[in-house]
């Protein structure tokens, strides 16, 4: 007996969470998963957690802000006529992430990332650049 697809109304209906992660080593794809199942259990419990249907899509490297590229210890940048000196005390890692969530728990998800400052005892910074509806829309304008 073959088994029936749900039909498009009972299904769970997903929202896609493009993450922009800054951190001081670089991250592989299970480490990542960890580091944000972490997070949200730590913020919001197991219960809680569990109805996030979380999953991680896609992981990327990325290349640093315009901003922090090429600058060495000491340089003065101007950002919004504001001098700000740069000081490079480590060396940082940039990622973007693809993390499918269900739809109304998005901005459970994002509170609970951006409470995170440390991870194995190294610091981590995660923001949420975007929310999309598709993998293929999130990648087309927030990736790319």
């Amino acid at each position: 007996m073959k088994l029936k697809i749900l039909p498009p109304t009972l299904r769970i209906k997903n929202r896609y969470l493009v993450l922009d992660i800054k951190s001081e080593f670089e991250f592989s794809k299970n480490e990542l998963v960890l580091a944000i199942w972490d997070a949200c259990i730590r913020f919001y419990g197991e219960c809680e957690t569990s109805s996030f249907n979380l999953w991680l899509m896609r992981l990327y490297n990325s290349s640093p802000p315009i901003w922090e590229q090429n600058l060495t210890e000491n340089d003065e940048i101007t950002l919004n006529n504001l001098n700000i000196n740069y000081k490079s005390n480590f060396e940082c890692f940039y990622q973007k992430a693809i993390l499918k969530c269900r739809r109304n728990s998005e901005d459970k998800v994002r509170a609970s990332l951006a409470t995170m400052s440390l991870y194995k005892g190294k610091k981590i910074a995660i923001a949420t650049i975007g929310i999309s509806g598709s993998v293929s829309s999130s990648k087309h304008k927030f990736i790319n």
